[in-house]
């Protein structure tokens, strides 16, 4: 049956799609357009759209998620149309899948099916390919009894020779043990490349302070990233435009600098799996010094994204560091004020358009705050010999004075945590004034409290 070959495939690149919904009461979609995300996922995976179909629900459907005269109408459309499959904008169970499947005779994916289908296409590097792989896997697994050909397509089908006689309980357990097998093999291989990038990462906390950019697909990240680093990477009016961390120097000014990554995009309703594999790729978020949470202001659900945000770092535990909110996108918003009732619930967010380079200042000038760390006034003694001390203050902090006397220097100096502890891990003969000669820079004190 063609429905059955064409179901190998997950993949709707060119193909003819139908988007169906049924919409649960308070499931978190934009009321004026339910299927406008799903309607650019589809987009992104390569789909021709050329009809929708919603119904309204208090609750699914036990045997096709919509009622059955939605289906069948689903099954008209699609052969008026030439369709070649029908996409849900919600999770099905195998057995809806398979019902639905069976009325249409037209391939069927769910959402999650659709951001997997994304994902796989998309993914570059080696990690990000096994981080799907496995992501695909346990989706599958549990579906195995309902959905035969998801086996074939991801492991290359059931090995022949003694034993496999064919669909039936024991060829079942046979394929059971290949994915369990194989999902044991990714998860091996994955560990080792977090273990790396977890220590590559802490490595390079020690010496940068680091900055994550996340925030909801095409929320404007890339753009942003490409702006502040003029770091090439990929951006694009699609979601899921990033997949692979990408981390670039971001030069403050004034000799301050950090490191800056984009990140992943996260969508409503992300598949949990995809989230638990993606965690290594988020790596650089989940142990950056600061968060920049990335906002379309513009977009008619920016709270509702903004929420799905804040959930998602909950999830993967990127919950220690301070967030600062970043309103992107302002030159988009015909009215001001829409601006300002978020800055009335956001107090401490700044509005910029990273496609104009609007507010990119304020920004800039908010990040080198945190970079500093809490800023106090101190004097700092060193021998008039120590050029690369003298010279790192004269660059890094705001001399207020100098004062000589014999072989030494005490420069009065405004200078935040951070820089007092890259200056004391240089090695220096700086003392803070009043310290024993030799002392070097105490690590409490004065400074107690500071640091990252």
């Amino acid at each position: 049956m063609p429905t059955q070959i064409n179901r190998e495939q997950l993949s709707v690149q060119r193909e003819r799609a139908i988007l169906a919904a049924g919409l649960l009461p308070d499931d978190g979609r934009d009321p004026q357009d339910p299927l406008g995300e799903l309607r650019s996922l589809a987009d992104t995976a390569g789909a021709v759209v050329v009809d929708e179909l919603m119904q309204k629900r208090q609750k699914p459907n036990a045997s096709t998620f919509v009622g059955k005269g939605k289906v069948e109408a689903l099954r008209d459309m699609a052969s008026a149309l030439k369709a070649d499959v029908i996409i849900f904008d919600n999770d099905l169970s195998p057995s809806q899948i398979g019902n639905i499947e069976k009325i249409v005779e037209r391939k069927v994916l769910d959402r999650s099916e659709l951001i997997l289908d994304i994902f796989a296409a998309r993914a570059r590097t080696h990690e990000a390919k096994l981080q799907v792989e496995l992501a695909q896997l346990e989706y599958t697994y549990p579906r195995l009894r309902a959905m035969w050909t998801h086996l074939e397509r991801i492991v290359g089908g059931a090995p022949a020779g003694i034993g496999t006689r064919g669909p039936g309980e024991q060829q079942l357990e046979i394929d059971r043990r290949i994915v369990q097998r194989k999902k044991s093999e990714l998860k091996k291989e994955i560990t080792q490349i977090q273990g790396r990038k977890e220590r590559e990462v802490a490595a390079r906390n020690l010496d940068y302070f680091t900055v994550g950019l996340v925030g909801y697909t095409n929320a404007g990240k890339s753009t942003l990233f490409n702006t502040l680093t003029e770091g090439e990477a990929y951006a694009d009016d699609k979601l899921f435009a990033t997949l692979s961390t990408r981390t670039r120097k971001w030069n403050l000014g004034g000799g301050d600098t950090a490191m800056l990554s984009d990140t992943v995009g996260f969508v409503r309703d992300l598949p949990h799996h995809l989230v638990a594999s993606f965690r290594a790729t988020l790596e650089e978020a989940v142990h950056s010094d600061l968060l920049l949470v990335v906002l379309d202001v513009a977009h008619p659900r920016a709270k509702q994204q903004l929420e799905t945000v804040m959930e998602v770092l909950d999830e993967i535990g990127a919950d220690a560091q301070p967030r600062l909110l970043v309103l992107n996108k302002i030159d988009a918003i015909e009215h001001a004020s829409d601006i300002d009732a978020f800055q009335s619930e956001h107090h401490d967010s700044i509005a910029i358009s990273a496609k104009t380079g609007r507010g990119l200042d304020q920004l800039v000038e908010r990040v080198r705050e945190a970079v500093r760390g809490q800023l106090d006034q101190l004097d700092i003694t060193m021998h008039t010999g120590d050029g690369k001390a003298i010279n790192f203050l004269e660059n890094r902090a705001s001399v207020i004075n100098r004062r000589y006397e014999g072989d030494d220097v005490t420069m009065s100096v405004r200078i935040g945590a951070r820089q007092l502890d890259q200056l004391r891990a240089m090695g220096t003969t700086a003392r803070l004034a009043g310290a024993p000669q030799n002392a070097g820079l105490p690590g409490d004190g004065p400074t107690r409290g500071w640091g990252r």
